[in-house]
């Protein structure tokens, strides 16, 4: 966040005895006193910062009192202003962007996936410039455009955290495949995945795989049959298959039962039966067939839950307290885009319904 101080200026004042001149009304002379015996600390330390006193009034140079505060002076010539602008620590993020919604007051939400998972409120303070330097606008921005971003330091206790968006650089637009992979091999440069018959990826030691909600995975964890989203390129190599460079891997909700632990496909789709009772409410919305919903066993360290009654709060707490697991069953629905797929959440001993996952 930036905090600034804007101080107004006449045009006299600012350039000098010349223009003085020819705008006496605007300007007039004072005389003052240095007084060097009296101090100015910042913080409790001595400055060296000497004031001049004017009519009885302390005054002391913007430029120096500016640096000894901590804040940057710029100076606006079109609308003759000093502003002092305050730097806070910024929170720095690198990604993908994955969403992008336009809110009805301007601004612009957006998701970044990449070193964390955020959602960014993009608006007109926000300063985004490309690798040249050209001034791009919240409109530019699109699912798949590779960024840096500054942002916070207040962020939002949500899961994932929200923040306001200082800057963001574009780096460049990756095109974006969701696919079935077909094969995964360890190469000398890294490692190659092949996404059905259609596209071959190459990764290097800078290429992300994760999940969704920001969770790393191993490269040896990636299997045939798993579904991914590719950000990658955006250029191909006009083989067949084409080849590309990749930089994010996402890997999606698989429907297959997983985790160490075992589970029969009668207990699976007990689960699922469980969790179509609650989430009878989103049925509108849901386009997973009942009975079609992935159903995983997760560390119950790795999932954010939304617990809502206080019995829910209290068993969420036990089962992370005693490092267990939970059963999760996801839905896909027409509000992914936005939101997010709905997951139901279950304790894996007991069957009991915690509460459900954090969607965006």
């Amino acid at each position: 966040m930036k905090k600034k101080l804007t101080v107004l200026l006449t045009l006299a004042g600012i350039v000098g005895t010349t223009a003085a001149v020819g705008a006496q009304d605007l300007v007039e002379k004072v005389t003052g006193y240095l007084q060097k015996d009296v101090k100015v600390l910042v913080n409790g330390q001595d400055s060296t910062l000497t004031p001049v006193y004017i009519d009885g009034k302390a005054y002391i140079p913007v430029r120096d009192a500016a640096a000894k505060l901590g804040y940057t002076v710029h100076y606006d010539e079109v609308n003759n202003e000093i502003e002092l602008d305050e730097e806070a620590d910024l929170i720095r993020a690198s990604g993908v962007i994955v969403s992008v919604q336009a809110n009805k007051d301007g601004n612009y939400r957006i998701e970044l996936l990449g070193s964390t998972w955020v959602i960014l409120t993009v608006d007109k303070s926000t300063a985004i410039k490309n690798l040249d330097g050209k001034t791009l606008f919240p409109a530019d921005l699109k699912a798949g455009t590779q960024i840096d971003a500054e942002f916070g330091p207040a962020m939002a206790m949500s899961y994932p955290g929200q923040a306001q968006a200082v800057s963001i650089n574009v780096h460049a637009d990756r095109a974006v495949k969701e696919d079935t992979i077909k094969a995964v091999k360890h190469t000398d440069d890294g490692w190659q995945v092949q996404l059905g018959d259609a596209l071959v990826l190459n990764a290097g030691k800078e290429t992300r795989v994760m999940t969704s909600q920001g969770e790393s995975v191993n490269w040896e964890d990636l299997k045939a049959g798993m579904k991914v989203k590719a950000y990658y390129g955006p250029f191909e190599t006009k083989s067949l298959p084409p080849q590309s460079p990749v930089f994010l891997l996402v890997v999606q909700a698989q429907a297959p039962v997983t985790g160490e632990l075992k589970m029969s496909p009668e207990t699976a789709q007990e689960y699922r039966n469980l969790a179509w009772a609650q989430v009878s409410e989103q049925a509108s919305h849901i386009t997973t067939k009942q009975d079609e919903a992935a159903v995983h066993i997760v560390s119950s360290n790795e999932v954010g839950v939304l617990a809502l009654t206080a019995e829910q709060k209290k068993l969420l707490a036990d089962v992370q307290a005693a490092n267990g697991n939970f059963v999760t069953v996801t839905y896909n629905t027409d509000q992914d885009e936005l939101l997010g797929p709905l997951t139901a959440v279950f304790d894996f001993n007991t069957k009991a319904f915690i509460g459900f996952n954090a969607r965006k």
